[in-house]
């Protein structure tokens, strides 16, 4: 049954919604995939904080005209999902798992932090260090020297008081 105007027009606004506005997205050619591993898919990127859309091209290159993912629009073709969600890390980490699992899944493009990405670069996003991981290693990094400047000054009385417990064995040795 062909879609009506109404429900091109909800369709139009559902888009306008989510992946006009996502500042990380990733198109995916999904032809081939049966629905118990669509299903999979969709679990996982829910699972990483992100939505999976499988988008109508007309409908979406209206939605996304004048926005960020307007630079993806030669890439609007044949069967097109579109992940995206906050954590493009984590996105690409799920996608490119799922990939591997699952060859009939090929990346399109990707669209992260306002700039077009080739598809080879989705995996080396995928191997970065999360959000998280990153923040730990910038709190250590900060923390470390301050660590290094509490022992040295944590040194210098210590050594002082071993000083003085030197020089009174030797004056309890001369007494």
């Amino acid at each position: 049954m062909p879609l009506t105007r109404d429900d091109k027009q909800k369709l139009i606004e559902q888009y306008n919604q989510g992946l006009a506005e996502a500042p990380h997205a990733f198109l995916l050619s999904y032809k081939g995939i049966t629905v118990p591993q669509v299903t999979e898919l969709r679990s996982r990127v829910r699972a990483t904080g992100g939505e999976y859309v499988v988008v109508k091209n007309t409908l979406a290159l209206r939605a996304i005209d004048s926005k960020s993912l307007e630079a993806l629009k030669e890439h609007f073709v044949g069967p097109t999902a579109v992940v995206f969600g906050s954590d493009p890390v984590a996105l690409a980490k799920a996608l490119t798992d799922f990939a591997k699992d699952v060859p009939a899944v090929q990346f399109k493009a990707g669209m992260v932090e306002g700039r077009a990405i080739a598809a080879e670069q989705i995996k080396d996003i995928a191997s970065l260090p999360s959000r998280n991981e990153l923040i730990a290693k910038l709190l250590f990094l900060l923390q470390s020297p301050i660590t290094r400047f509490a022992r040295v000054l944590a040194a210098v009385p210590q050594s002082f008081v071993m000083v003085l417990d030197q020089i009174r064995q030797k004056r309890e040795e001369q007494a």
